[in-house]
């Protein structure tokens, strides 16, 4: 299992515990920590582009049938969905 946080990356005794659970901690040290033993390069390529999914998610909050859910049925929920994910691209496209 990954975990990725918003924060930077803690301690190394942080990693070691949640590598012995099984858990990958996937975030950057912090800038002045030298010893970098746990870092991945290409780990953290998943790291820089979180932003994305985050934005995504953040532009599909605008429509308010979607984020209360109103609708009863996943199909109907779906429709929306699709239609909110249709006029976001749409946006980006014309402008």
């Amino acid at each position: 299992m990954a975990c990725q946080s918003k924060t930077r990356g803690g301690p190394d005794p942080l990693r070691e515990r949640l590598k012995k659970r099984g858990t990958e901690l996937i975030a950057p040290y912090r800038s002045n920590n030298r010893h970098r033993r746990f870092e991945d390069k290409r780990k953290l390529r998943r790291y820089r582009k979180r932003w994305k999914i985050e934005r995504t998610n953040a532009w599909l909050q605008n429509f308010r049938r979607i984020q209360v859910r109103y609708d009863r049925l996943i199909a109907v929920f779906q429709g929306f969905f699709h239609f909110a994910c249709l006029l976001i691209t749409l946006r980006h496209l014309c402008n």
